[in-house]
C-alpha cells in the first residue's frame, strides 16, 4: 500500500466527515503510538474525540440560540430550603432527569417576584442544552413583539422558526406586563401549535385564575389553560424575595 502524507490523511478525513479530530490528529497518533493501541483501539480513539467534539458544538449552538440571560445560574445553585414552600429537593432532581421533554410534559412555576421561577426554569433550560436539546428562552413581552414582527422582520421571523422547532420552550414572566387581545390571540395559536408537540415551562406572578385578567378573554383563557396543563407539573413557590434576603449577591452581579 502506498505511504499516505499526513496531509493525505487529513483530507480523507474530511472527506468522510471526521473535519473535528483532524486539529489533534498528530496528538492522538503519538498517544496511540505511547500507549501501544492496536487498530481497533485506535479507530476508536478518533470516532470518540470526533463525537465529542460534534456534542460540544452542538451544545454551544444550542447554549447561543436559547437566548438565555447573561450569566444564568445553574441548578446546583438553587436551594430548595430558601423558600417556604413549592417544590422539594426530590422533586427538583426528579425534574433535572429532563424525561418531561420527551413525553412533552409541560412546567409551570408561580408565585411573587423573587423566589426562584425563572432561575428554576433557565437551570432546567441549561441542563436540556447540556442533555442535547434544543431550547428557546423568551420573556413574554418578547415573545409576543416576535409573533407580532414576524412577517415584516427577518430576525422576527427566524427567531420564531426557531421557537417553533424547539425541544423546549421557556416563557418567562407572563402577566408581568398586559397584553393586547390580538397578542393573546397569537400566543393562543403558538400554544396550540405546541401541543403535545414541544415541552413548554411558564413562569409567572398571577395564580391561574387570574390568567383571565392577563389575556383579556376568559373564552380564549380557558381553551388556553386546557392546552397548558393537559400535561403539566405545576410548582406554587412561596417564600422571601431571594433579592431582599441575599442583596450583597445581587449587586456583585452588577
Amino acid at each position: 500500500m502506498e505511504k499516505r502524507t499526513m496531509a493525505q490523511t487529513k483530507a480523507s478525513l474530511a472527506g468522510v466527515g471526521f473535519k473535528h479530530v483532524i486539529p489533534v490528529l498528530s496528538e492522538l497518533i503519538n498517544a496511540a503510538e505511547e500507549q501501544k493501541l492496536s487498530y481497533r483501539e485506535f479507530l476508536n480513539l478518533l470516532i470518540e474525540n470526533e463525537l465529542t467534539a460534534r456534542n460540544e458544538k452542538h451544545r454551544r449552538r444550542n447554549l447561543s440560540g436559547a437566548h438565555f440571560p447573561p450569566n444564568p445560574r445553574t441548578l446546583d445553585e438553587f436551594d430548595t430550603r430558601e423558600l417556604e414552600s413549592g417544590i422539594t429537593s426530590t422533586q427538583l432532581y426528579q425534574l433535572k432527569d429532563l424525561n418531561w421533554i420527551d413525553a412533552h410534559v409541560n412546567i409551570l412555576f408561580l408565585g411573587p417576584p423573587g423566589v426562584g421561577k425563572s432561575m428554576l426554569a433557565i437551570g432546567l433550560g441549561l441542563e436540556a442544552v447540556n442533555a442535547g436539546y434544543s431550547v428557546c428562552f423568551e420573556r413574554m413581552a418578547s415573545l409576543v413583539d416576535i409573533i407580532d414582527t414576524a412577517r415584516v422582520s427577518r430576525a422576527s421571523n427566524f427567531r420564531l422558526k426557531r421557537i417553533r422547532k424547539a425541544d423546549l420552550i421557556i416563557i418567562d414572566e407572563i402577566g408581568f406586563t398586559p397584553i393586547k387581545k390580538d397578542q393573546a390571540n397569537s400566543f393562543f395559536n403558538l400554544v396550540s401549535e405546541m401541543y403535545e408537540k414541544t415541552s413548554i415551562i411558564f413562569t409567572t406572578n398571577k395564580e391561574i385564575g387570574q390568567w383571565a385578567e392577563v389575556m383579556g378573554d376568559p373564552i380564549l383563557t380557558t381553551a388556553l389553560l386546557d392546552r397548558i396543563l393537559h400535561h403539566s407539573k405545576c410548582f406554587s413557590l412561596r417564600g422571601e424575595s431571594y433579592r431582599i434576603k441575599h442583596p450583597q449577591e445581587e449587586l456583585q452581579k452588577l
